[in-house]
């Protein structure tokens, strides 16, 4: 990792080190210097509002002003006073001169957070700003001119705004020169339990009391849940949890008390979950799922196989085939039984003999008895010994990351 991206890290407390965040932070550091305007993006909680303190501070501007507005908290009617300053007698209640955001903030930062609420009348104002950092009092004919370097943030789609004429194309394209995408939590897996663990320790300090730790098997619960409030939900839960529980090892059975369940998105996805005990998905990975079929499918076509050559003295035994081997259903798929079609001249008796029955059966005995998660570890030693141990030509075959091929060897307990 970049020294600097730590060092920025440990500055302003944040906490994590998936990539999207780093390159999100890569970005703020290298446009820091410049005064090109910058627009951030990501989803309501991600922690957009340090991207600019960052970039301030990391400015020419740091000795002068940084000023954070929500554009979302201020009333339509105010927006203009409020950041562009108003003469007196300009409207009902102005009743002195005031100066705005722009002019307190010379030579300083300007921070629009939900920049995607300012009304249109607004929106030009602030086109002209940043175009010729010109702008007039409300009320005022005459032009003031100032130097503020503008950091936008917004939650909300502004390509689709622009489509609906809720948000100026010329603005956009101003405001956006460099774009920063901050991660949502439920991209940020890895950084999930230290956020918790960072948000107890604080919350232990500020209520005076021991700090709450997660049991083993409430930690993939905590990292597996969509969190759709992102780190706010976090902290909000780890605050609650801190304050009104009486034990301090937090278990599954706990946590799961507090996380809403009010709907789908809410609800924690199964990969890494097993919510009611049955089960077996715990930590399967998609792409290994995927090889597990695979070989499923290729196991099916090997048993078709050693159907046809257990068939005998038929004369249509050339023309048997895939579609003629498998079962057809017939009527109402929900309520009928598959029945199989066997080819011409050949009755079921001739088609199984009681070896074969025998031996299907034991099959689909071994098969269901074989987990996800057998097929998992048995797909890994494979790749491992034919790789001769070199994880990274193993996980290159599997379809997943080094990384994540290291975590399963422990996981499963695999000795090269």
């Amino acid at each position: 990792m970049n020294s600097n991206i730590q060092q920025v890290k440990q500055r302003f407390g944040i906490i994590g080190n998936s990539p999207g965040l780093n390159r999100a932070l890569d970005v703020a550091l290298q446009v820091a210097p410049t005064d090109i305007s910058v627009l951030i993006t990501g989803e309501s909680g991600v922690g957009k509002e340090i991207i600019p303190q960052i970039i301030h501070q990391y400015s020419a501007r740091k000795h002068n002003e940084y000023i954070a507005v929500n554009c979302g908290a201020i009333p339509e009617g105010t927006i203009d006073s409020e950041l562009f300053g108003h003469e007196k007698g300009a409207f009902t209640g102005a009743q002195g001169s005031r100066k705005g955001y722009f002019e307190v903030a010379n030579g300083g930062t300007i921070f629009l957070d939900e920049t995607g609420e300012l009304p249109l009348q607004t929106q030009v104002r602030l086109l002209r700003v940043l175009e010729t950092g010109e702008f007039m009092k409300v009320g005022s004919s005459k032009v003031i001119k100032t130097d503020v370097r503008i950091i936008a943030a917004t939650n909300e789609n502004l390509a689709q705004a622009i489509k609906n004429n809720k948000f100026r194309e010329d603005l956009f394209y101003r405001l956006s020169t460099v774009p920063i995408s901050l991660p949502p939590l439920r991209e940020r897996r890895e950084d999930v339990h230290l956020l918790f663990r960072k948000f107890s320790s604080t919350f232990a300090d500020k209520y005076r009391m021991p700090t709450i730790r997660l049991t083993d098997d409430a930690i993939p619960i905590l990292n597996g849940y969509r969190w759709p409030g992102n780190i706010r939900q976090l902290r909000n839960l780890t605050e609650q949890i801190s304050v009104i529980e009486k034990e301090r090892m937090i278990t599954r059975e706990i946590l799961l008390k507090y996380l809403p369940k009010d709907s789908e998105q809410n609800l924690p996805s199964l990969r890494g979950h097993n919510f009611d005990g049955n089960s077996k998905l715990e930590n399967i990975d998609k792409d290994l799922i995927l090889k597990i079929i695979v070989d499923l499918k290729k196991e099916l076509a090997d048993t078709k196989k050693a159907v046809a050559q257990l068939i005998k003295g038929s004369n249509d035994f050339d023309n048997l085939s895939e579609d003629n081997l498998l079962p057809s259903y017939t009527g109402d798929h929900q309520t009928s039984s598959p029945s199989i079609t066997y080819p011409t001249g050949i009755d079921r008796s001739s088609f199984y003999n009681d070896d074969y029955e025998e031996a299907i059966e034991e099959h689909e005995e071994v098969e269901e008895s074989l987990s996800l998660e057998a097929r998992e570890k048995e797909l890994i030693i494979k790749a491992l010994a034919k790789h001769k141990g070199k994880r990274k030509h193993a996980a290159k075959e599997l379809g997943i990351s080094e990384r994540t091929l290291y975590r399963k060897i422990k996981e499963y307990e695999i000795t090269k």
